[in-house]
């Protein structure tokens, strides 16, 4: 008895690897949108000020997942 499919790793271009570009995308926008809400309307913050916040703690957030989808 043979199994019909195997697990491979995603090859580069493939699109197992565009799903990891997705959640990349997905941590990010979910990341700067969690910080500019909070900084926003919980700390009452400027909106200057929170859309900084949310620019630069979502690019964090996008290395991070960068990292993690590497491993």
């Amino acid at each position: 008895m043979t199994r019909a499919r195997t697990l491979r790793a995603a090859a580069p271009g493939s699109v197992g690897a565009m799903t990891n570009w997705r959640y990349i995308a997905l941590h990010t926008v979910a990341a700067a949108a969690f910080i500019f809400l909070l900084q926003r309307y919980a700390l009452s913050a400027s909106l200057e000020s929170s859309l900084l916040w949310a620019v630069v703690l979502g690019g964090c957030a996008a290395g991070l997942a960068y990292k993690q989808s590497n491993r």
